[in-house]
């Protein structure tokens, strides 16, 4: 009962005109949002910053800046659902750029080899997670390729809040059991189908809708699919309109009624096979 009416009193409280530049500068999601929403986001990224701790590592500089430009592309995710902001995240450290993290690959008979790669974000269970400055803050360009590393690593979050990382969040919480049921049923059967059908065009290498890490595994599946979902809608409709009313019923959001369609056709005929220097 504390905890809630402190975010209450968060959520109410004037959303700083400084920090509103700040987003319209640096957080191409916020200037089109509707104003509705706007004030909806604002009020969730205060219990955000009041909430969690950022810390700095390699280097990194944790301006306020770049805490507010985290935060609102986090909470981008929570609108217009009932939110208790990410529970489990205690932490949210940063690199300067692209960080390594270890890695295993599997070679058959039970042999496991151990190494390192390159990322720009992790998402842990423990409630941590890490982020490169520079792609986490790089605005508008990196959105229209589909790819947002926030948006990326916080819908990992979500995944986890049920328990699992699965590529199923929490589905129709708080509904009937039969409900339930039937939304599960639907997600399964539309994100299977289209994680095979991923796979299927990245190994034949016919051009996607969606990035090809996504055919990695269903939890980075999701995650992908929530990339595109904010950042290239209209294109993620076109070519996946189930998958699109999947995620659409589960963000309770339509980002097709704010996203401008003419930054996507631009990136979509300069990445095209006719396109100069593809």
């Amino acid at each position: 009962m504390w905890t809630a009416r402190r975010r209450r009193r968060l959520r109410l409280a004037t959303f700083p005109q400084s920090w509103k530049e700040v987003l319209v500068r640096s957080c191409p999601l916020y200037s089109e949002l509707p104003q509705a929403d706007r004030a909806e986001l604002e009020g969730h990224i205060q219990v955000f910053l009041a909430e969690k701790r950022f810390e700095g590592c390699g280097g990194a500089t944790v301006t306020d800046e770049v805490r507010l430009v985290i935060a609102a592309q986090a909470c981008l995710l929570l609108l217009h659902r009932a939110s208790n902001c990410y529970p489990a995240v205690r932490s949210v450290v940063l690199y300067p750029s692209s960080f390594l993290v270890p890695s295993q690959r599997h070679l058959g008979s039970g042999i496991t080899e151990e190494g390192s790669q390159v990322a720009a974000g992790e998402a842990w269970r423990e409630g941590v997670v890490v982020l490169a400055v520079d792609a986490a803050c790089g605005g508008r360009a990196l959105l229209e390729q589909g790819y947002n590393v926030v948006l990326h690593e916080f819908a990992h979050e979500l995944d986890y809040e049920d328990g699992w990382l699965n590529g199923v969040p929490a589905l129709a919480e708080g509904q009937p059991r039969r409900l339930r049921e039937e939304r599960h049923a639907s997600w399964a059967r539309v994100m299977s189908g289209e994680l095979e059908r991923l796979r299927e065009a990245v190994q034949n290498g016919e051009p996607t809708a969606l990035d090809a890490y996504g055919a990695t595994n269903a939890p980075e599946f999701f995650a992908v699919c929530t990339e595109s979902f904010f950042g290239r809608p209209n294109q993620l409709h076109r070519a996946c309109p189930e998958l699109y009313r999947e995620l659409s019923r589960y963000y309770r959001q339509d980002p097709r009624q704010w996203r401008s369609p003419t930054a996507e056709e631009h990136t979509e005929r300069a990445t095209s096979p006719g396109a100069d220097g593809a």
